[in-house]
């Protein structure tokens, strides 16, 4: 096997146990791959060329021996919010960071799996805007359209393997940032329920609403990296029941009542579906009927949800603007926004996390009349590369709320949702849809967007820039 970008992780983790290619050359492949996109893309803010390469030696001499274990020689993302050993954890800030002691659980289970980490990923200032530039590393674009960011937070982690830099990386997802990119650029995006995947060091990340998840190009590869990244630490406060994801990815999801929610919820700030991303939803809705699924338009019953949303993420951030070593290096628009955190971290946030039962109530009733959502992800296709970093605070969220409503709520909920695909709008700009669920879901949903992924092979669409390097041009079906 001549090692190839359009070889995913299931893909390379069987060729890698059958002896068809080595871990080194998928590294050295991924590596080579990063740097000649360094200026296109700019998705790494951390390669660890000479670490990953050992790493990747190790793991063939365990294939040699007969060690067999999910993800032994695969080259794989993370976010730069997670610690890996030996490496800075800036996650989108300024300045110099010192190297982190230990792997972060999530890391630390990847390796257990075999992995190799090949780089830490490009994200914005702590996480907070769909778009992945800013001061400290500069703009990482889209592969589909390069005026044109990938979204965020987790940019630098979609854009990687939407262009095919790795087969799969980890993201994270606070009110979309796993979701939101995926949509933009043509990916698998799992945010997995509360606590399936580790957010350790940190117990509960921005007062529980961010989770770790999964960027991949198939429905079975993200599965494959779920099952190697899931599990907890024992001080973790969210442990949930154990799932087997890959098993599930190859069931029938049999035949469903699924509600179509296009209305955006609650927001302080105007929200307005596209026309062109309405379309798109509305088409994958048809193909769900067309597959026997009962599809009936209806809203989930919301209400003012977004009063919840705001103290648990300004006060998540103000906890870690406390802890950044560079506090007159930071964004002004964190500032504020710590700032208002600090202000709400009392009687408002007690209340807004006694809320979440409420919702979970409110919601898991509406979804005791359906299985499962269909959304969209966003309300508007990728914004233009420096299109929202100039602005002001007020304005930013404007813009923020405008182009993505759709995504937050799974968050205050802690449950599980998955973009899938949904097309593409003028300019070749991909746009998704998401599968919401209630606790525990992602079987369901993993099966029903395998489903899907079936009949319209979503993943054999490349970017142009990506389909060069694929064998025979058999990615490029644009």
């Amino acid at each position: 096997m001549t090692p190839d970008r359009s070889a995913g992780l299931a893909e390379s983790a069987r060729a890698l146990a059958a002896g068809e290619v080595t871990a080194r050359a998928l590294t050295e492949q991924a590596l080579a791959r990063i740097e000649s996109t360094r200026a296109s893309l700019n998705a790494f803010r951390v390669v660890r060329t000479e670490a990953a390469l050992a790493e990747a030696e190790a793991a063939d001499r365990e294939l040699a021996a007969g060690v067999r274990r999910p993800l032994l020689g695969v080259p794989i993302a993370v976010k730069d919010d997670m610690d890996v050993a030996g490496e800075p954890t800036a996650f989108g800030c300024r300045g110099e960071f010192p190297p982190v002691a230990e792997d972060g659980e999530a890391v630390r289970r990847l390796r257990a799996a075999g992995a190799v980490i090949v780089g830490k990923t490009n994200t914005c200032e702590f996480g907070q805007w769909p778009f992945t530039e800013g001061p400290a590393f500069g703009e990482t674009r889209n592969p589909w359209n390069s005026r044109h960011t990938p979204g965020g937070s987790s940019g630098g982690s979609a854009a990687a393997v939407a262009a095919g830099l790795v087969p799969a990386a980890l993201g994270s997802d606070g009110a979309g940032s796993v979701r939101i990119p995926a949509a933009w650029t043509h990916l698998i995006g799992v945010k997995p329920q509360r606590g399936r995947v580790s957010t350790w060091p940190r117990g509960e990340s921005f007062q529980g609403i961010t989770v770790n998840g999964t960027l991949t190009r198939t429905v079975a590869d993200a599965a494959l990296l779920l099952d190697a990244a899931s599990g907890n630490h024992a001080r973790d406060p969210h442990q949930p029941p154990v799932l087997a994801l890959a098993e599930a990815a190859g069931r029938d999801p049999g035949r469903l009542r699924i509600a179509l929610s296009l209305k955006p919820p609650f927001t302080a700030m105007p929200a307005r579906l596209r026309p062109e991303v309405r379309a798109r939803v509305l088409e994958l809705a048809e193909k769900l009927a067309q597959l026997g699924h009962t599809v009936v338009e209806a809203d989930p019953p919301y209400g003012q949800i977004g009063l919840t949303f705001v103290p648990r993420a300004t006060v998540g951030l103000a906890e870690r603007v406390r802890e950044a070593p560079h506090p007159g290096l930071l964004d002004r628009r964190t500032v504020e926004a710590a700032r208002l955190g600090r202000l709400l971290g009392g009687a408002p946030l007690r209340a807004a996390r006694r809320a979440e039962a409420v919702l979970h109530d409110r919601i898991g009733a509406f979804l005791g009349m359906y299985d499962l959502i269909l959304a969209p992800t966003t309300a508007a296709p990728p914004p233009a590369v420096g299109a929202m970093l100039p602005l002001g605070g007020l304005a930013t969220d404007r813009a923020m709320i405008a182009a993505c409503p759709y995504a937050w709520p799974w968050n205050i909920l802690g449950w599980p949702g998955v973009n899938v695909p949904a097309g593409f709008v003028a300019g070749g700009l991909p746009v998704g849809a998401q599968l919401l669920g209630p606790a525990n879901s992602e079987p369901l949903l993993l099966s029903l967007a395998a489903q899907l992924e079936a009949d319209l092979r979503w993943h054999e669409r490349w970017p142009e820039a990506a389909a060069a390097d694929s064998p025979a041009g058999s990615a490029r079906t644009l």
